[in-house]
């Protein structure tokens, strides 16, 4: 564990997630997992998710395909992906398998599109945990700039097959 200045501790860093690590942790799978990679991982209290948006990705076939722009519920859905995956790889040393159940979004706001070629970064920040309930402030950017935001809560089912 790391102590900040202040005399505080601040969760051990876990560091970072492979496809292959989402994947054992997420039942999602193609064309809905909408997260690639998980890296600077805090406990279960901050990460950030990253998405490589591609032109093949189903999706942009029918919203707009003259002007292809990923749809923001897609986003809204990876950064609760995200954050349920962080969730879980904070569970997982406990016990059986669980899931996520995506419960709330609060505060959405799209600031620009998100297209082919964009790389998505999902900031994640843990505002509270009251027993299997979990709140996330989180912050979609590309190169940096704010595309998306939003508040998302989460129930994990514990001991649930995925």
């Amino acid at each position: 564990m790391d102590v900040k200045a202040e005399g505080t501790v601040e969760t051990a860093s876990l560091g970072s997630a492979d496809i292959m690590r989402i994947l054992a942790a997420l039942p999602h799978r193609y064309p809905f997992l909408m997260v690639d990679k998980i890296i600077d991982i805090v406990g279960d209290k901050r990460a950030v998710g990253i998405k490589n948006v591609s032109a093949n990705e189903p999706h942009f076939q029918g919203h707009f395909p003259d002007n292809p722009v990923m749809p923001g519920v897609l986003i809204l859905e990876g950064m609760a992906q995200t954050a349920g995956a962080v969730c879980l790889f904070e569970l997982a040393a406990g016990g059986p398998p669980s899931l996520v159940y995506f419960m709330t979004i609060d505060k959405a706001k799209f600031r620009r599109p998100v297209v082919p070629g964009d790389v998505l970064e999902y900031h994640m920040t843990q505002m509270s945990k009251r027993r299997n309930m979990w709140w996330f402030r989180g912050e979609a950017k590309v190169d940096g700039q704010l595309v998306a935001e939003a508040e998302v809560g989460a129930m994990i089912a514990q001991g649930a097959k995925k």
